[in-house]
């Protein structure tokens, strides 16, 4: 077991006219376990985020929505981690994966950012890649030149069908990465995804 995770951050950019992109998934996420455990998020300007609190196996868990826009998520994930003295290691980042195709979900801790701006303000934030991240699989355009766009426009209406039903079974397996279980919670996200 690790260390139970005590913050959970889902990366976006705010504002209507991204709600609901590929690159605003760990938005959509976190609105989802926020829904199911009935919490609703309020601003919190210290954090220059969008906050809410649940206790889950009697801990306090932080759920923080940056409100800097994706490029400077680490000044809102920095601020929350030094002024409750979270760890590295008691993060879960929510994010966008071009290398996974859509309705693949995968869990993992540390490596590289991908080129993934969010991904990388929260690394020069923390000094630190040791936090988990839960990819969410968006797939790629084909074409470097055309990743920008393609992040920031809805996902086709039978991507978006494979995206919602992976964070459904994500959310099945939450309890686990919550407690630290992250064996058992990479077992079950990752084994059902290989069927």
């Amino acid at each position: 077991m690790e260390l139970p995770i005590r913050l959970v951050v889902g990366l976006g950019n705010p504002g209507d006219k991204y709600t609901s992109t590929r690159h605003n998934i760990g938005f959509d996420w976190l609105d989802r376990l926020a829904d199911a455990r009935r919490v609703s998020f309020a601003l919190d300007i210290r954090f220059r985020g969008l906050c809410a609190r649940i206790v889950q196996s009697d801990t306090d868990i932080w759920l923080l929505k940056p409100q800097t826009y994706m490029n400077a998520s680490g000044m809102s994930v920095g601020a929350m981690c030094r002024y409750y003295k979270i760890t590295p290691g008691q993060i879960l980042v929510i994010h966008d994966e071009l290398d996974l195709q859509p309705g693949i979900i995968k869990l993992k801790s540390g490596g590289g950012t991908g080129g993934h701006n969010g991904l990388k303000s929260i690394v020069a934030n923390l000094s630190s890649q040791a936090f988990w991240r839960l990819r969410i699989g968006v797939g790629h355009p084909g074409d470097r030149s055309q990743v920008v766009d393609y992040v920031l426009h809805l996902p086709r209406r039978e991507e978006a069908a494979l995206i919602d039903e992976a964070i459904d079974h994500s959310m099945q397996v939450w309890p686990l990465i919550a407690r630290g279980d992250f064996a058992a919670a990479m077992q079950q996200l990752h084994t059902r995804q290989e069927n």
